[in-house]
């Protein structure tokens, strides 16, 4: 049985391949059953383990997260998490995936894949809010299938914006960091969101015709990235497993398994893709991405 580490992981995988390989899972038969979600106590404060199942044919694998919030006080990642690929036939376990590369890689690339059915072809501009560890995947992906060249950064700390433009600056983007959000998302074509957010960060107002918005961040009920008039102005939408709670307004949706599915979307006056894909998802799209040989 293999260990795949990060480095393994950017080895075996570039992008374009890996938009092509969720693309092709979206259509395909992979069986995902209701997630594990089990509460463990703890003195530093209560924990989660994860148990994220799902299965075809030829494979069969499981993502197993731990979340230890007290792990702060110990200067450790709160969340860890590695992915069990196996034999769909024999059962046999074939390997172990480092669960945090595997995740940036499927979850920007998945933002990437709804931004080929939604973003317009000439989108250049993208805005990025936050600065952690998925944002420089983000910017790479959209940029794989988009012609993107310039790119705002906006992040609370400013450093961390900042010591995020060196590399994408040394890759060749055209990358500065803005204090001024509102003017940063208002000439954006496309504005991507990954946070912790639990306020508003990304308003309808701002939007400009044809803006697309990524929004990746936010996972639990308390949390926001935009607000209500955001999610009120999109003609075509993709929040697969949509907020349904707190403030987030209620509205008929298409996702994005079922535009892959289905015949291919066209650009609408506004275009706001809001990334919060149902579990099914997310397993399907693991899945894929350890099978893929790159």
């Amino acid at each position: 049985m293999r260990t795949i580490g990060g480095d393994d992981i950017a080895r075996a995988l570039t992008y374009p391949a890996l938009v092509e390989a969720l693309e092709a899972a979206f259509r395909s038969e992979i069986e995902v059953p209701v997630r594990h979600h089990h509460r463990i106590a703890h003195p530093r404060g209560d924990a989660t383990l994860l148990l994220m199942p799902a299965w075809a044919e030829e494979f069969l694998g499981c993502k197993l997260v731990t979340v230890f919030p007290g792990n702060a006080e110990l200067e450790k990642p709160s969340v860890y998490g590695a992915y069990l690929l196996m034999s769909g036939r024999t059962g046999e376990p074939l390997a172990v995936i480092d669960g945090r590369p595997l995740t940036a890689w499927r979850t920007a690339a998945a933002s990437a894949l709804a931004a080929t059915y939604l973003a317009r072809q000439d989108a250049a501009h993208l805005v990025m809010i936050g600065a952690g560890a998925l944002a420089p995947h983000l910017v790479r992906a959209h940029a794989s299938v988009r012609p993107i060249r310039r790119v705002s950064l906006w992040n609370r700390t400013r450093q961390r914006a900042e010591t995020l433009a060196f590399p994408l600056v040394w890759d060749g983007f055209e990358a500065t960091v803005g204090d001024d959000l509102e003017r940063l998302v208002r000439d954006a074509d496309i504005v991507c969101c990954a946070t912790l957010s639990t306020a508003p960060l990304v308003h309808g107002r701002w939007l400009k015709p044809g803006t697309h918005v990524d929004l990746v961040g936010s996972f639990r009920p308390d949390m926001r990235e935009a607000d209500d008039d955001v999610l009120r102005r999109p003609r075509r939408s993709d929040p697969a497993r949509h907020h349904r709670r707190g403030r987030h307004p209620r509205r008929p949706v298409r996702s994005l398994p079922r535009q892959g599915r289905g015949p291919r979307l066209g650009r609408g006056d506004h275009l706001v893709q809001i990334r919060r894909h149902r579990a099914r998802g997310f397993r399907r799209r693991h899945a894929a991405v350890a099978a893929s040989r790159g």
